[in-house]
Parts: C-alpha cells; sequence; structure tokens
C-alpha cells in the first residue's frame, strides 16, 4: 500500500489542529467476541505496522495473519512501513478518522497520545494478564492510562537496547566498557586506530532511547515520579550533556548526525565500528554477513553511569481505532495472537521481549542457549533486561505529553546541539527544558 496519501499530514501539523476533535472523539469501545460466521464472512481485518529489523520475523506474523484469517473466513491485510515512518502514518489516520483496523506502534507517541481515538482494551489485558502473568514494568507504560485504571493499547513486546562491541578491539586496548566513562576514553583510544564509537545523534528511536538512558544513568530525568513537572533543567542533566559532546568529540565521527535506526547496524556489520547501543537486530545481521565478525561481537547490559546503570526500552503495542471497521476481529486477532506468543518470540529470533509474566519463562529459549552464538550464552545477560530497561517517562508515567517530547526528538536535539558547538551544555538544557514545559503545559490543560 501507498503510504503518499498519509505521509502529508504530519504528526505536529496534526496535534497543532486536532485538540477539539480529540476531546471529541467518542466512540463506543467494543470487547464483544467475535463469532459470527455470517459476520467473519464480510470481514476483512486490515494491519500496519513497522518492518521489523529482524525480516524473518515480518514472514512469520504475514504467514501467521494470514493462518489466522483463513480460519476464521477473514481477509487479512498486513502492510509494513519503515519504521520512520510510523508516527506521521498514526497521525494521518487519526486526522482522517479512516486507516487501518489494527495499528502496530513503534516506540512512544501512540496509545497515550492518540488515547481518544483508540477502543478500551482493558478487559482484553486482564484477560491476557490471567492467563500469562503480570504486566511487567516496562509493559504498563506502554498503553495504561493512571489516571482510569485502563488500557488504551495492547502491550506486544518491548525491545532492549544492549552494548554490542567487538571484544578483540577492546581487549587490544585493555579496557571494559561497562562504565560510561570507560566508554568515552575506549572510544578514544579506538578511534584513533579507526574504531569509532557509533551511537546516533539524529532522529530516530535508537538516539531517542540510548540518549534517555544516558541522561538517566547521570541522574537527569526529564519530568518528575508524578509526571506533573519537568525537572529537564539540573546539574545532572548539564553533566550528562557534557559527557555526550565530549564522547562524540573524542569518539564518534561526524556521520552519526544524520544516521537513522539502521545506519548503526550496517556500521557494525562493515567492521569499522567498536561499540553501539542497539537491539540485536545489529548482532543478527553480522552473524549472517560475517560469522568471525559476529562471533567477536558480544553483547554486555548498558554502562553504568554516575548514579545507576539503566537503559531506554522501546515498546512496541497494538491500538484498535475506534473508527476501524472490523473491532470485533482485531481483538480477536490479539487474543489467538497472545496465545501464539512464543512463536512469534522464537521467529524474532530473541528480538522481541515479552510484557507479559510468564509468557516465555526462563531460561529463555534462544536468549540462555543461541546455537548460531559463540559461546551459545552469549545472550543470556537479555534475559534480565526488564531490570535495566525503562520507559520513556522515566521515573514518571508515560502520557501524551512525554510522547509528544519523544516524538519531537527534544532529548536528541539538546544532545546534538551541545556537541556541535550549536549551543553550551547549560543553553542547550535550558532550550530543551523549556521545549518540553511547552508541550506538558499544553496537555496539562488537556488532560
Amino acid at each position: 500500500m501507498s503510504t503518499g496519501k498519509y505521509l502529508r499530514v504530519t504528526r505536529r501539523r496534526f496535534l497543532q489542529h486536532t485538540g477539539l476533535t480529540l476531546a471529541a472523539a467518542s466512540a463506543p469501545s467494543v470487547s464483544a467476541p467475535f463469532v459470527s460466521r455470517a459476520l467473519a464472512d464480510t470481514k476483512s481485518l486490515s494491519i500496519v505496522q513497522w518492518s521489523h529489523f529482524v525480516p524473518e520475523y515480518d514472514k512469520w506474523f504475514d504467514a501467521f495473519a494470514k493462518d489466522w484469517g483463513e480460519k476464521n473466513h477473514v481477509e487479512v491485510t498486513v502492510d509494513h512501513i519503515p519504521v520512520g515512518n510510523v508516527a506521521a502514518r498514526a497521525a494521518a489516520e487519526a486526522s482522517a478518522q479512516s486507516g487501518h483496523d489494527l495499528f502496530g506502534w513503534n516506540g512512544a507517541g501512540g496509545a497515550h497520545l492518540y488515547r481518544k481515538f483508540l477502543v478500551d482494551v482493558t478487559s482484553l489485558v486482564e484477560a491476557t494478564e490471567k492467563k500469562y502473568g503480570k504486566v511487567s514494568t516496562i509493559g504498563r507504560q506502554i498503553g495504561y492510562n493512571q489516571d482510569d485504571k485502563t488500557w488504551s493499547a495492547f502491550p506486544d513486546f518491548y525491545i532492549n537496547f544492549p552494548i554490542m562491541y567487538r571484544k578483540s578491539m577492546w581487549d587490544e586496548i585493555g579496557v571494559k566498557p561497562d562504565t560510561w566513562d570507560n566508554v568515552r576514553t575506549g572510544g578514544a583510544k579506538l578511534k584513533a586506530k579507526g574504531h569509532p564509537v557509533g551511537i546516533s545523534l539524529g532522529h530516530s528511536n535508537d538516539p531517542n532511547t540510548t540518549w534517555r538512558g544516558l541522561l538517566w544513568s547521570y541522574g537527569g530525568a526529564l519530568q518528575d515520579a508524578d509526571g506533573k513537572s519537568v525537572v529537564l533543567n539540573s546539574k545532572e542533566t548539564v553533566e550528562a550533556v557534557k559527557y555526550v559532546s565530549a564522547l562524540y568529540k573524542e569518539a564518534m565521527t561526524p556521520e552519526v548526525l544524520s544516521w537513522d535506526d539502521s545506519s548503526n547496524n550496517r556500521y557494525l556489520v562493515s567492521g569499522v565500528g567498536s561499540l553501539i547501543v542497539n537491539p540485536i537486530s545489529a548482532y543478527r545481521t553480522f552473524q549472517k554477513a560475517n560469522k568471525k565478525g559476529a562471533d567477536d561481537t558480544f553483547v554486555m547490559a548498558p554502562p553504568k553511569g554516575p548514579v545507576r546503570q539503566i537503559m531506554g526500552g522501546a515498546s512496541e503495542f497494538y491500538g484498535i481505532w475506534k473508527f476501524a471497521k472490523n473491532k470485533e476481529g482485531a481483538i480477536e486477532f490479539l487474543k489467538y495472537y497472545a496465545d501464539h506468543w512464543p512463536e512469534a518470540f522464537k521467529a524474532s529470533e530473541g528480538y522481541n521481549n515479552p510484557c507479559f509474566a510468564n509468557l516465555v519463562p526462563k531460561p529463555m529459549p534462544i536468549l540462555s542457549n543461541d546455537s548460531t552464538s559463540t559461546p551459545n550464552d552469549k545472550l543470556a545477560v537479555l534475559q534480565d533486561s526488564g531490570q535495566w530497561s525503562a520507559s520513556p517517562g522515566y521515573p514518571g508515567p508515560s502520557w501524551p505529553a512525554v510522547d509528544e517530547v519523544y516524538n519531537d526528538f527534544v532529548i536528541c536535539d539538546m544532545m546534538s546541539k551541545s556537541a556541535t558547538g550549536q549551543m553550551s551544555a547549560e543553553d542547550a538544557v535550558k532550550w530543551a527544558h523549556q521545549q518540553s514545559e511547552a508541550i506538558f503545559t499544553k496537555w496539562h490543560g488537556k488532560t
């Protein structure tokens, strides 16, 4: 399906002009079971989601959806779009009140931002919890509304962001990249040898996630624990921004300023990069391209900062539009999908991390013992990634203001403005604080 007509409406333009529409959207939620054969015979189900970075997963999902459709006499179509187009596509569909039945989001900016456009799926989530355990902390940040204890979206999975580094390169300089200070000092040495660190400072999910983790590890944050106030302008944030500026100048190259979410994958596979922060899709790509290089690539929990060890996690979730033509079918599909989620985990090669406690218990297949990796327990650290992964609102809740700050790349721009010398660290922090406060003020008036 062509994305052209959808992408003419940007997310920013949509948000600027739909305050009344958001308040007025009041179609009733639907949670009735989809059991009518006659209804099924007349139905189609349309799904849109991002093109997965593990291509095998998309192949599995498409076949899975088709099989479900055939069993239920529903014609299912699945459209995959570039991850960078998800936010604009969502804005366009909401603005037009027309589009897909089931919308799959990657990263922030969906469940809370479009809450009044989405079917309440509380009963679906609660029923799934009874079968597969409670939703994890990071999972609850995806589509849970703390004000009225409801769910606007169904939590699918979260993506962790570990360190991936070339062990032989770091061993040669005698540095282990287990702290951010070591990443900087070791990265500078490796840059001099032709192997810089590669962490994007562009506009995409990867830097949005990684730099939040760095910020939190220094004790900084966007908002307070209650989500009431912007607290970005702090000495902790300034120190974090100064660190990123130093890391960029000493250990990286200007190309990271324009990277998208696939750039660091290619950078690692090229053999030039010494370290990236990325989901394991980069490692999987490397395995297929160069087994020797992949065997030398090791996976580690995020570096420790001065205050804590933590990293951002990207949330993945499904929303059902209130204007969807087949709400019942969308709900039934998600029920069936949840029952087969361990298959999805395997198809993703360990990339998709479960949000429900008992869906994939430890020892987790693939991660605990991966026959394609050397050593075969290389990915075992990822089994506990829920302990160090957090959603964009940390330490507070996710809500529309947090989502808009995320989608406007305020944190990324704060880092890059300082790193490139456009602003001092102090001024970049003040700028980002002001941008965030304006967004928070707007949403406090709406919620």
